[in-house]
């Protein structure tokens, strides 16, 4: 019961405060301890093999500190329950991201709404991998609505899940892994081998996030006059219409709630990778629909808590 307290709690602080640029935010400084071990694997083990296993110790490394840092502060101030709850919804909302989302993506919805797609394509690069020098606005729309698709499930329901179960650290934990993932896990040329773990062991830890997020997106399909009905459909139908294992299940379901079409053709680091398109194009794609997928996450964000927190109460 404490521990679905501390969760909203903490998704309340990430509403109302999100993440303030002033803020030294952990995943800075879990970014930095990736780019030494990078560097330094770099270093020892210029390619092949041995840099294949060398992102393996990485991911043993980030993950170890990630979880062990909030357990140890935890741990300290274990016997003042006051401070124990405090500091464990304080770094629960660390690893929250909702309303830092909607304010980068709400930004590319200003830039297409004042009709500056240049502007747009700054703004998107900021949030996503591909290259968007050359998109067009259709495409801008989509990129921005996979993106907020795609991290309701990275970055709000898999925090949440986590710290449901092993409180601040795992949830920590969790945000180490997907940083990692972020920074190395890319399939080209030059992190085919450094990172080939930590992209394989995201998929692992987003398996049943990414399921629970499609699921939690579908159960809010009404907030964008969509159907539950409709968006479960799409999200069985194309849940492996993605290079990822798990990207295409919330993705999928976003698109069947409000009607679009979204996925395709995407250049990321000057390399064209074909992938099949989610859903049907019942309505052309216009900006509007970035609110709509704002508005998803939110809400699966909020039936997440209220789904949990009833099954806790039930199991008291």
């Amino acid at each position: 019961m404490i521990s679905i307290i501390d969760l909203a709690l903490a998704v309340l602080i990430d509403w109302i405060i999100g993440d303030p640029y002033w803020f030294p935010h952990p995943v800075i400084y879990i970014g930095k301890l990736i780019s030494f071990l990078e560097k330094m694997g770099r270093k020892l083990f210029p390619n092949g093999k041995k840099l294949k296993a060398f992102g393996g110790i990485i991911v043993i490394i980030v993950a170890l500190t990630s979880f062990s840092i909030p357990y140890a502060l935890l741990y300290l101030v274990k016997d003042n329950p006051w401070i124990y709850h405090g500091l464990n919804t304080f770094i629960l909302w660390t690893t929250l991201s909702a309303k830092c989302l909607k304010n980068e993506a709400i930004k590319v919805y200003h830039a297409l709404k004042n009709q500056d797609l240049e502007d747009a394509r700054i703004k998107l690069s900021y949030i996503v991998g591909r290259d968007t020098k050359a998109l067009k606005e259709d495409e801008i729309i989509r990129a921005d609505i996979e993106t907020v698709a795609e991290n309701t499930a990275d970055g709000v329901i898999a925090p949440l899940l986590f710290g449901l179960i092993g409180g601040a650290p795992l949830a920590m934990m969790y945000k180490g892994i997907n940083t990692m993932d972020s920074m190395l896990g890319y399939m080209d040329e030059k992190f085919i081998n450094i990172g080939f773990f930590p992209a394989k062991v995201d998929d692992i830890f987003n398996f049943i996030p990414a399921r629970l997020s499609g699921f939690l997106i579908a159960l809010s399909s009404p907030v964008v006059k969509g159907s539950i009905k409709d968006s479960l459909k799409i999200m069985i139908r194309d849940r492996k219409n993605h290079k990822s294992p798990n990207c295409a299940y919330p993705e999928a379901a976003a698109a069947g709630a409000m009607g679009i079409q979204i996925g395709g053709t995407n250049t990321y680091f000057g390399k064209v990778v074909y992938k099949p398109t989610i859903g049907d194009e019942k309505i052309h794609l216009n900006y509007s629909h970035i609110f709509g997928s704002i508005k998803l996450m939110f809400t699966s964000e909020l039936l997440f808590i209220i789904i949990f927190g009833a099954i806790v109460i039930t199991l008291r």
